[in-house]
């Protein structure tokens, strides 16, 4: 059994699941996703979740076990024989991911049911919107900024998600298109397989090991969110590809800081599960930055305000 600890990195098998595989097992699961993005805004008691979302018992009672197992919370006594669920050093480290999924909601996502939570940064003291830059030199990226891919411990095989979970209804008004997204194994699995350059049916059928009805379900859902346009194949006209549009490539932050936090806090023996390089030649980490006054964002400085 693997031990995640909360203050440093887990230590992965060799020939194993890669540090994209964990990552995309604990945020491609619907209900983690929801139980982190309250965990944000300051939930921490077990009542808390179950008065903010439509989660059964059972349900809210595995998912806290598992993100406590897995070294994302940290259990901890109070009034008593009462607990509640603290965001460990590793938890808390997961805020550019969720900073960038409200992000692009608030840019691609005109219609919600609820509110949007506000992001202030508290250097400023302005709201702000995050922009994903080079660790390096500082300038703004997009996807084709960098150049790279798989490592010495990635592969297709070792970076598919490492946790199963099953589908469910997405929950009105909170990040609903995110969910689609990313909020099942298989959609995070063909989305992060598209930023790697695959485009036709059959090769994120083979190269993913996923079921062809799932892979044809998740594509014809992502040109319905206009994430993916298809077009016919330069090699026959009845093999279309399927390429990320704007909205889907705007989506990029999202998915490469969830890498950059999987490979600091999952370690291979044989090294990182993706290698990148930025335009200006040096190795690619992603920083966010306050589109305001432009300094790196750290996780304390920035306030999320739940809406009014």
């Amino acid at each position: 059994m693997l031990v995640h600890p909360p203050d440093r990195p887990t230590a992965l098998p060799t020939g194993g699941a890669n540090a994209i595989g964990f990552t995309l097992g604990l945020i491609g699961d619907e209900w983690n996703l929801l139980i982190l993005r309250y965990a944000m805004l300051g939930v921490r008691r077990y009542g808390e979740w179950r008065e903010a979302l439509p989660i059964s018992h059972a349900v809210l009672t595995r998912r806290l076990s598992t993100l406590t197992d897995m070294g994302v919370f940290e259990k901890a006594e109070y009034e008593g024989r009462r607990f509640e669920y603290r965001l460990t050093k590793r938890g808390r480290d997961l805020w550019p991911v969720l900073l960038s999924v409200w992000a692009w909601e608030a840019a691609w996502v005109p219609e919600h049911v609820e509110s949007l939570p506000v992001m202030v940064h508290r250097r400023c003291g302005e709201p702000f919107l995050p922009v994903l830059t080079c660790a390096a030199c500082a300038k703004p990226v997009r996807p084709r900024d960098i150049h790279g891919g798989f490592g010495p411990s990635g592969t297709w095989e070792r970076s598919v998600p490492a946790a199963t979970t099953r589908r469910r209804s997405t929950v009105a008004g909170v990040f609903p298109q995110t969910m689609t997204l990313i909020g099942n194994r298989w959609s995070a699995a063909i989305l992060g397989a598209s930023f790697q350059g695959l485009h036709r049916f059959r090769d994120f059928e083979q190269r993913l090991g996923a079921p062809p009805t799932i892979v044809a379900e998740r594509l014809r859902v992502f040109c319905e969110l206009g994430v993916f346009e298809q077009s016919p194949s330069a090699e026959r006209a009845d093999w279309p590809s399927y390429h990320l549009t704007e909205k889907g490539r705007a989506f990029f932050p999202v998915v490469i800081t969830a890498i950059d936090w999987g490979q600091r806090w999952y370690r291979a023996p044989e090294g990182p599960a993706m290698v990148y390089t930025h335009t200006c030649g040096q190795d690619f980490h992603p920083r966010l930055r306050c589109d305001g006054c432009l300094v790196p964002l750290r996780g304390h400085e920035v306030a999320v305000e739940r809406p009014a």
